[in-house]
């Protein structure tokens, strides 16, 4: 058994099935959870930071620095549920966020990390929050998919490569380009009165 096998059996949640069903790499998959949880925990402290500028008058800071907190503490509840077993359903609710697609939780770590910036812009709540920021944009990057290897992009570079028999398609092209050019006189059949001046 090699160590990356040692170290995926050692990490792997209870009940998950060892075989991924996505061709995710299972370092990034870890690196996401790893930075989730180190990121919950230091957005707590610069949370509680930031909420004790309830001592000097600043509700915004106080109001930034308790969302911060609760933010962080569900990033934490769904990345390392083991940190919360004291607290009843962590469990289903991590199951219930693993079992959705990553944009998913991408999008929503993303946007739940700007709303205490955007309330009180300081170190405190752009740095904590920025970490969360950071495990939305790795799981963004998860639900983008692995890259293609390098013969799957040669194969399609040569694809484009071969001339086809149709005519090359331009950005000037549009639906009128095969039209027929509009006769200058009057059409068949028309009847011109001697009277118009326009003919």
């Amino acid at each position: 058994m090699s160590f990356t096998e040692k170290i995926t059996q050692i990490m792997h949640r209870p009940g998950e099935d060892p075989t991924s069903k996505d061709d995710v790499p299972w370092w990034l998959k870890y690196a996401g959870r790893a930075l989730g949880t180190v990121g919950g925990f230091i957005a707590i402290l610069f949370g509680l930071f930031n909420a004790s500028g309830i001592l000097l008058a600043q509700v915004m800071s106080f109001l930034s620095g308790s969302l911060q907190i609760v933010i962080a503490f569900i990033v934490i509840c769904c990345e390392a549920p083991c940190c919360c077993m004291f607290i009843d359903h962590v469990q289903r609710l991590s199951d219930f966020v693993d079992s959705r697609p990553y944009w998913n939780r991408a999008a929503a770590y993303c946007l739940l990390s700007l709303i205490p910036i955007f309330l009180d812009f300081g170190l405190g709540s752009l740095f904590g929050c920025g970490l969360i920021f950071a495990t939305g944009i790795l799981y963004g990057m998860m639900a983008l998919g692995r890259k293609a290897s390098a013969e799957e992009m040669r194969a399609a570079a040569a694809m484009e490569a071969i001339p086809s028999s149709k005519p090359p398609v331009s950005m000037r092209d549009n639906l009128v380009t095969n039209a027929q050019p509009i006769a200058h006189g009057p059409p068949i059949g028309f009847v011109v009165s001697p009277f118009d001046s326009n003919v």
